[in-house]
C-alpha cells in the first residue's frame, strides 16, 4: 500500500519491473515461484492505485487487492521458499506451509461468501473482510510469510524475514494512526533483496557448471 494513487502506480510499476528482472534471471523452475513474488506485490500495487482512483468501495479491483493480500501471498510465499530450501530445511518448513494453507482457506472462503470493502482514509486506505479468528488468522499469516523466510535456510532470505517483519510493523503501526501507507517502500526493498538473492544463485550456479 501506498499513500496516494500516483505512489502506488509508480511503485507498483518499479516492483514489476524488478520482478521481471528477477524471473528473467532464474536458473530453474524451482526458483520461480519465489523470484515472481515482486511481481505480484508490483500488481498488488498497481490494482491499489485503481482502488484509490475508484473512490475505494467493494468493485472487482477492491476483491483483487484482497485476493492477492490475504489467501494467495499465505500460500504463495512459504510453497516459493519451500522449492528452494536446502535438503536440511524442508522438514522444518512443512510449519509455515501448513499454516499458510490452513490460513488461506478461511480467507478464501470469506473472500467468497461476504462482501470487502475499501475506504479511503486520508492517505490510507482502509480494507474491511468479515474473517473470524482474526488473532489467530494473523499469526497464521506472520507464520506462513515471515516465519517461511527466517527457516528458509538462506541467508539471503533472513535477511529479508527480518526485514518483512520490520516493515510490517512499521507500516501497520503507522496504517493503524492513518498517517500513511509505507508498504511499498518496504515492498521495492524487498524486491530489491530478492533480485540479490536471483543474482547470487545465478552467480553461483555458474561458478558450479564451469568447473
Amino acid at each position: 500500500m501506498c499513500w496516494s494513487a500516483t505512489a502506488d502506480l509508480v511503485a507498483g510499476s518499479g516492483v514489476a519491473a524488478v520482478g521481471a528482472a528477477c524471473v528473467a534471471l532464474t536458473r530453474s523452475g524451482r526458483e520461480l515461484p519465489l523470484a515472481a513474488v515482486p511481481l505480484l506485490l508490483g500488481a498488488h500495487q498497481i490494482v491499489e492505485s485503481v482502488v484509490w482512483r475508484s473512490g475505494g468501495g467493494s468493485g472487482p479491483a477492491t476483491v483483487a487487492w484482497a485476493v492477492i493480500a490475504l489467501p494467495l501471498l499465505a500460500v504463495w510465499v512459504p510453497a516459493g521458499v519451500m522449492c528452494v530450501a536446502p535438503p536440511r530445511a524442508r522438514f522444518r518448513l512443512l510449519l509455515p506451509l501448513v499454516a499458510g494453507v490452513l490460513t488461506a482457506v478461511p480467507l478464501a472462503l470469506a473472500l467468497a461468501t461476504h462482501p470487502v470493502t475499501a475506504e479511503i482514509r486520508g492517505h490510507t486506505v482502509g480494507y474491511a473482510v468479515q474473517v473470524s479468528p482474526v488473532l489467530l488468522l494473523v499469526l497464521g499469516y506472520l507464520l506462513a510469510t515471515v516465519g517461511s523466510l527466517l527457516l528458509s535456510g538462506h541467508r539471503r532470505l533472513l535477511v529479508l524475514g527480518v526485514l518483512v517483519a520490520v516493515g510490517a510493523a512499521a507500516c501497520w503501526a503507522l496504517w493503524r494512526l492513518e498517517f500513511v501507507s509505507t508498504w511499498c517502500a518496504f515492498a521495492a526493498l524487498c524486491s530489491v533483496v530478492l533480485l540479490d538473492w536471483v543474482r547470487a544463485r545465478r552467480t553461483s550456479a555458474g561458478r558450479r557448471s564451469g568447473r
